[in-house]
């Protein structure tokens, strides 16, 4: 159980897009504090299990520490890609926004991972 509870947008943004049937989620801490905690904390099995209703036959984790990002790659979630999707968002575009709302336990130092000063 949650004790206080935040979302990931607190700590990050994102940018998303496809690659053919596969969805790419690049997840960008505001401060290397929140890279630190995004590295510690946000795993594949969690983005697959946040994106189950997608079915991904499998997501994978990129770290690109130095611009204080994971880059996670969804299998398969995209109904067959741009052109033959049906989906609402066929290309992807929306999945970082959607990510950045998944809820997460409050950091302890969270004050040192949001943006600003």
């Amino acid at each position: 159980m949650m004790r206080k509870a935040t979302t990931l947008a607190d700590i990050a943004h994102g940018r998303s897009g496809d690659k053919g049937n596969h969805a790419n989620i690049a997840i960008i801490a505001y401060k290397p504090a929140g890279f630190e905690w995004l590295r510690q904390h946000l795993t594949a099995d969690q983005v697959q299990q946040y994106f189950a209703a997608l079915a991904p036959s499998r997501v994978e984790r990129y770290e690109a520490a130095n611009v204080l990002a994971l880059n996670f790659v969804l299998y398969d979630v995209l109904g067959g890609g741009a052109s033959r999707s049906l989906r609402l968002d066929n290309q992807g575009k929306t999945l970082a926004l959607a990510l950045l709302q998944m809820p997460i336990e409050k950091p302890e130092k969270l004050r040192a991972m949001r943006r600003g000063k």
